[in-house]
């Protein structure tokens, strides 16, 4: 199956998915949840919709396997896995805040060649294929031009575990405060890396995340023309554990304070 068709199909998925988590949400009432960790919960909704995308997506390519936030299925494929987080901001799902979405990657090998990532509240499916451009609703999107961080509106995360780091990275949240057009932090990484992709945010950041946290994000900025890193600048941020997403005009100048801040302070 050609990419653009498998991914106008995942989009179809991701849609019937969708609908089902906004359903579920007006009748969800506090302690519909679980706790996997500290800060760390997971609801109902969130592990049958992912038994939903696995059942879906693995009728759309046959063979393939999944790296999937809830577990559902731990089948690895030899050629192609799915990366999934069924409710990317399930904290923000409970309170009933937005935004929370859905974010799916396809991996060849160790490339990424579909990503989308459906804003569950507001209905906005970003998503882009390898020899794409990205698109928002069917439109394509572009990363910003601005070229300093000083004119930089800058996305972030806090962690809810792994507190170890909060040192240096309380020294990034002081250093962007005062030098850029301020930080914002939402609650879905996915969410925060589809708005770099479509130019809302210049920049974003995180440390603590897992794979299906980013993977699909972080390719949409790619296609869209931005840049990303973990934060030393290499390659390693999908399965490192950090991230740095940027238009590519301030990607150096972004990656090296955050590097110096979080590594070098």
């Amino acid at each position: 199956m050609e990419l653009e068709t498998l991914c106008t199909k995942v989009i179809d998925l991701v849609e019937i998915v969708g609908h089902f988590i906004r359903e579920e949400r007006k009748q969800f009432s506090e302690g519909q949840f679980e706790t996997k960790g500290k800060h760390d919960f997971v609801t109902y909704v969130d592990k049958e919709a992912e038994k939903r995308l696995v059942e879906g997506l693995g009728r759309l390519l046959t063979g393939s396997g999944f790296i999937a936030e809830e577990g559902t299925s731990n089948l690895r494929g030899e050629l192609y896995n799915w990366i999934i987080d069924p409710i990317d901001g399930t904290t923000n799902y409970i309170h009933g805040c937005p935004p929370y979405s859905i974010s799916i990657a396809l991996m060849k090998e160790d490339r990424i060649v579909i990503g989308v990532v459906y804003e569950i509240v507001a209905k906005e499916c970003f998503y882009s294929y390898s020899g794409a451009p990205a698109f928002l609703n069917g439109k394509t999107i572009q990363v910003s031009q601005r070229n300093t961080v000083a004119d930089s509106l800058i996305a972030t995360g806090f962690p809810y575990s792994y507190f170890e780091r909060m040192g240096p990275f309380m020294k990034t949240l002081d250093y962007f405060f005062v030098n850029s057009h301020g930080v914002r932090r939402l609650g879905s990484a996915a969410a925060d890396l589809a708005y770099v992709a479509c130019g809302r945010y210049e920049a974003f950041y995180e440390y603590n995340l897992n794979p299906w946290d980013v993977a699909a994000g972080a390719f949409l900025v790619q296609q869209a023309g931005g840049a990303v890193a973990d934060f030393s600048g290499g390659n390693n941020y999908l399965f490192g554990n950090e991230i740095v997403a940027t238009n590519k005009e301030i990607f150096k100048e972004f990656q090296t304070k955050v590097d110096q801040l979080m590594n070098h302070s």
